[in-house]
């Protein structure tokens, strides 16, 4: 049943490649050229520009190259390492993600370029998808890269969510939180985004850099105070948070800035996009099949603890169909051990020592990017016979609980599951199967 779960799961991530996203959302006849419910007459417009951030940017690039070819004027676009593909009309830059680097400051330097380039008469193409808010950095007056890296990598570890995550990133920089909105401004902004967070809050995917801020300074200093964070970050930037929550530092464009006027936000594909493509590969399969939920966050425990519940009542009856259970979202764990690992295998880990001597049931936990944290697995699976594999092999999963370790426990037991980067990101699914 692992590669069946595994089956299910390349289904789900095969229907949110974003060179298909693309094609399905973008369409060029003649002059006009329609992306979602926006129609925009090319013969009015002076340059096309594009830009973009993420792990889904170089493809997106691509695809919107082969509708537009050299309509486009200029462009740019940064992706993370390993993750680009060639581009005749657009540069692209790979650049460090989760933590930023100096290509990533170069790459954002050459968008912000572009972005200042574009004038009324002109189309601003914005490419987005999950990982641009590490991919775009761009640091305020008095703090340094090696500030942004530094909070970046406490943040990553804290067990803050992403939209806790992303509201402190936005009040450290000068493109995110809508300002790259303000700097295109006056020209026509269409971005296409491939939502990477629960719920699909546009202000928080890639930190919103074209969509207006709904969080402020004093927003980000509690996150700090929520996490206890003060003395592990920098003090150039416990400083500037407080300048900002004490208005000396200019908040981010709200709702009613201008610069908005002319944006079109546009969601191409999310979890949901996902999960509707994983059961329908599970009914064809045979499975009696549920979507539970495309909202799982939180701290791991919990997520866990929903996930059991669920099985309990969808339990297979003697007689009837095999059931398949899904779910999307994005579960935290806080780093305590110094091991390796990610959440997803964290997770499986978790779910193999709850489901240890129970009925038959296998569960895939994995991230759509292909990478689950600072691993090259996507995730792991698990059944109620792994712990057994594990115990008679002497090794103790406790103790790789602990040590956040997950990665070399599924490495003695054989649970990861590798695909290699799939260059694109809609958060996690987990697989469940019940036969």
């Amino acid at each position: 049943m692992k590669q069946t779960a595994k089956e299910i799961f390349l289904a789900g991530v095969a229907s949110v490649l974003p060179d298909k996203l693309i094609r399905s959302q973008v369409q060029l006849t003649g002059n006009i050229l329609k992306v979602r419910d926006c129609t925009y007459d090319l013969s009015t417009i002076e340059n096309i520009f594009v830009i973009g951030a993420g792990k889904a940017s170089a493809l997106m690039a691509s695809e919107i190259e082969n509708i537009l070819g050299n309509r486009i004027t200029a462009g740019h676009v940064v992706t993370k390492y390993n993750h680009g593909c060639e581009l005749k009309y657009i540069k692209l830059s790979e650049a460090g993600h989760p933590v930023p680097d100096q290509n990533g400051l170069r790459a954002t330097h050459a968008i912000l370029e572009i972005a200042r380039r574009a004038e009324e008469d002109d189309l601003v193409i914005c490419l987005i998808s999950g990982g641009a808010s590490a991919l775009l950095v761009d640091t305020p007056p008095g703090i340094s890269l090696e500030d942004i890296i530094k909070v970046n990598e406490v943040l990553l570890k804290s067990g803050a969510d992403i939209r806790e995550v992303n509201a402190i990133r936005k009040h450290f920089s000068k493109v995110k939180g809508g300002q790259l909105a303000k700097a295109i401004y006056p020209a026509k902004i269409a971005c296409l985004i491939l939502s990477d967070v629960v719920g699909n809050p546009m202000d928080v995917i890639a930190s919103g850099p074209t969509v207006p801020d709904t969080s402020s300074f004093m927003d980000a200093a509690n996150i700090i105070k929520k996490y206890e964070l003060y003395r592990q970050l920098p003090q150039s930037t416990i400083k500037y948070i407080v300048r900002g929550a004490a208005g000396i530092v200019a908040e981010n464009p709200e709702v009613y800035d201008p610069c908005f006027k002319n944006t079109k936000n546009n969601i191409i594909g999310c979890n949901q996009t996902a999960l509707e493509a994983a059961s329908k590969k599970a009914v064809e399969k045979g499975f009696d099949t549920h979507i539970i939920t495309n909202k799982l966050q939180g701290n791991y425990t919990r997520v866990a603890d929903f996930i059991l519940q669920t099985i309990d009542q969808h339990g297979h009856k003697k007689g009837k169909r095999p059931v398949c259970l899904l779910f999307g979202g994005e579960p935290t764990v806080q780093v305590r051990g110094n091991g390796l690992g990610g959440r997803n295998q964290h997770l499986a880990l978790h779910l193999a020592t709850k489901i240890h001597g129970k009925r038959d049931v296998t569960i895939l936990c994995a991230g759509t990017d292909g990478t689950d944290g600072p691993t090259d697995v996507a995730g792991a699976v698990v059944d109620n016979h792994t712990m057994s594999k594990a115990l008679s092999s002497g090794i103790d999963p406790d103790l790789y609980l602990e040590n956040a370790d997950s990665y070399a426990f599924f490495n003695q037991v054989e649970g990861h599951i590798a695909t290699g980067s799939t260059q694109t990101n809609v958060m996690d699914l987990m697989v469940t199967l019940i036969y």
